[in-house]
């Protein structure tokens, strides 16, 4: 028997992951301002991939290596080190709202990509949501005019990429340990960081990499704890709470992205960032119910 949902501290687990994963994407934004972004994903990585190892040694999958050596685990990990690389690109050089804004279609892009790749059935309502949430993405977007912004294609990048992982991570096999999982996807995603060093003055910003200072230091770790953090809170949450109680409040992060880019970077969206932000939450959110109504009548 199944155990009982606790909606209640699932949504609360949820807005906890949402102001993590912001908590974390502001902390990178804020400390390229010193180090360059490839030390900056390294020093991360390097502290988020100590910190899974130490589970991993703990709960002892380590024996299950086995299960990483496969394609689907290759794949998954193209989808995470090329949505991180391209999310960060265009994190470091738009505000930190137009960034999350447009990311929101990752909800989009995953149903189409379910349909397209996993065999999924999405109706003509669910297509028409897709397409009216890519029209919100492109006012966003304004390909063509003058707030476009060629950092934009960098996060719809990452959004295909985010796809692609999501897709690969579906089909892993069961036996896989998540906390494996886990620990190997953020030593690549360390390992990304590193190869990043001599291409830094193609990124932007600062190049030379440093030792640096003790409050910088002390964001990295911050931002590193933070990241794992999101992660975690996402898990109960996923594992608390009914997913239809639970979805709408990812929506959260565009919240939390618009207050750190008021309060920190002295960024406020504009009116099309508002506007579009408002198409895609609300075609997100009719995708969803459309599904949700799906699964009930499939008795799921």
């Amino acid at each position: 028997m199944a155990p009982p949902r606790d909606n209640s501290r699932g949504i609360v687990a949820m807005n906890l992951a949402m102001f993590c994963f912001i908590s974390s994407d502001t902390l990178v934004k804020y400390v390229t301002r010193s180090l360059p972004l490839g030390e900056a994903i390294f020093l991360r990585g390097a502290i988020a991939t100590l910190l899974v190892a130490m589970v991993v040694a703990r709960d002892g999958s380590w024996r299950d290596w086995r299960t990483m050596v496969e394609p689907r685990m290759g794949l998954r990990l193209v989808g995470e080190i090329g949505a991180t690389l391209f999310y960060l690109l265009a994190l470091v050089h738009m505000p930190i709202a137009n960034v999350t804004a447009v990311f929101q279609a990752t909800p989009l892009a995953m149903t189409a990509s379910a349909a397209l790749f996993l065999g999924e059935k999405v109706g003509p309502r669910r297509w028409a949501a897709i397409a009216v949430g890519l029209v919100g993405v492109m006012i966003i977007v304004r390909p063509g005019l003058e707030g476009f912004d060629v950092w934009s294609l960098a996060v719809l990048t990452s959004v295909a990429f985010v796809a692609l992982r999501d897709i690969a991570t579906a089909r892993l096999p069961a036996d896989a340990p998540s906390s494996l999982v886990t620990f190997t996807t953020a030593a690549a995603v360390t390992l990304l960081g590193l190869v990043m060093r001599p291409f830094e003055h193609l990124v932007g910003g600062n190049v030379e990499w440093i030792v640096p200072d003790p409050f910088v230091a002390g964001l990295v770790a911050v931002n590193a704890v933070a990241m794992l953090g999101g992660y975690v809170f996402l898990l109960f949450a996923t594992r608390l709470a009914e997913t239809s109680a639970i979805a709408p409040f990812r929506y959260t992060l565009l919240v939390w992205s618009f207050l750190a880019g008021i309060v920190v970077f002295g960024q406020y969206p504009d009116t099309p960032t508002l506007v579009g932000a408002t198409i895609v939450v609300a075609t997100g959110l009719y995708s969803f119910h459309r599904e949700r109504a799906a699964r009930m009548r499939r008795g799921t």
